[in-house]
């Protein structure tokens, strides 16, 4: 019965109803509108954040040892101690490079007087041959007074040949002491007096001093930038410590992490990296703290893919190869103003990078 109403009343007024049709027609091509304008706002702001979840935070770090190999004799840091610059950090036991900086001392020592002690004997040598002169001498003249007396008869032939082996045997030994000279000259540098840098043997042995005296000193291992110390549990007095030098990897060592100076490397997809550049700014969440955001920029973009340094790179030489989007690490450095202290090396992160870049209608075409 209502429904016979209904109709009856509208078959009365049939304006209402064609007003009805009119605005639910609006309202149809009004949402469509929307809908379009909507999408094609998003379409022309949209590609200009850049965002991955594949970021991590990083910082300076090492395991802190020494190229000298001994016995550890006393740690003088905790897990988790903040230290600074040229703090100590632990100490090797001194006692054989001590042993071995005194030891090159008498090297050193010992050849000065070898030096002193070659001028000396280069000396002696130039009198000896200042004396054979004259035995070179007395044999020549006891040679040619012989030839005068065989001419006369004076003398026999036998002494004649005596005389002439007699000079013959100075004369080589004159030849032999001035060779020998010239050796010992060449010894000293082509002088005698020098001043003691100038010969090698000195040199030698004021390196092997100098290289002592620095192993000495590497004893003491301090901290080589400000950070905090961890894996103090792995370095314990007694601990032999072998030389990276020795072993190729150094045995024990304290790790060091930096407080300072920290930065997030994002892989990015190579398809994501269109419009990314040098120094374009950059949001980063820290998933520790989703409540606070981080603003940094880009710099610097890898100039390879992680695969190409990989041990094992891919081949895609053969027919039946897959192709896989590849990822370029970006380094973002913190902004100056921001505090990262409580920022850990290794936290993961969710980095957002606005390179400003606009769609347009000419995009669409």
């Amino acid at each position: 019965m209502d429904a016979v109403v209904d109709r009856q009343a509208l078959a009365k007024s049939p304006s209402k109803a064609w007003t009805r049709r009119i605005v639910g027609r609006v309202l149809m091509l009004a949402g469509v509108v929307v809908v379009a304008v909507g999408g094609l706002a998003f379409w022309l702001t949209g590609g200009r954040y850049v965002t991955t979840d594949d970021a991590y935070v990083e910082a300076n770090k090492l395991m802190v040892s020494t190229d000298v190999s001994g016995l550890v004799a006393d740690v003088a840091v905790k897990e988790g101690q903040l230290v600074h610059k040229g703090d100590i950090l632990f100490k090797l036991d001194p006692r054989p490079f001590e042993i071995a900086v005194a030891n090159t001392k008498s090297q050193l020592a010992q050849s000065v007087l070898n030096i002193r002690s070659m001028e000396q004997d280069y000396k002696r040598m130039l009198r000896d041959i200042d004396a054979q002169h004259a035995q070179v001498a007395l044999a020549q003249t006891t040679y040619a007074r012989q030839q005068a007396l065989i001419r006369i008869g004076g003398t026999a032939q036998a002494n004649v040949d005596q005389a002439e082996a007699a000079l013959g045997t100075a004369a080589a030994q004159n030849g032999s002491l001035e060779q020998q000279a010239q050796v010992q000259l060449a010894k000293l540098g082509g002088a005698i007096g020098l001043p003691l840098d100038r010969h090698p043997e000195y040199l030698q042995a004021e390196a092997a001093l100098a290289e002592a005296q620095r192993q000495l000193e590497h004893t003491v291992v301090k901290a080589p930038f400000d950070g905090v110390v961890t894996q103090v549990s792995a370095l314990q007095p007694g601990a032999m410590i072998v030389s990276s030098m020795a072993a190729f990897m150094p045995t024990s060592a304290v790790g060091l992490v930096s407080m300072t100076d920290k930065w997030v490397t994002a892989n990015l997809k190579e398809t994501d990296l269109t419009y990314v550049h040098f120094g374009q700014p950059v949001e980063i969440v820290i998933d520790t703290f989703p409540d606070r955001v981080f603003h940094g920029t880009v710099a610097a973009i890898a100039p390879a893919t992680g695969a190409t340094f990989s041990v094992l790179p891919s081949q895609n030489s053969s027919a039946n190869w897959v192709k896989v989007v590849q990822r370029l690490p970006l380094r973002i450095a913190l902004d100056p103003n921001e505090d990262a202290s409580m920022v850990r090396a290794g936290m993961s992160a969710t980095v957002s990078i606005d390179t400003g870049h606009k769609r347009t209608f000419s995009d669409l075409f």
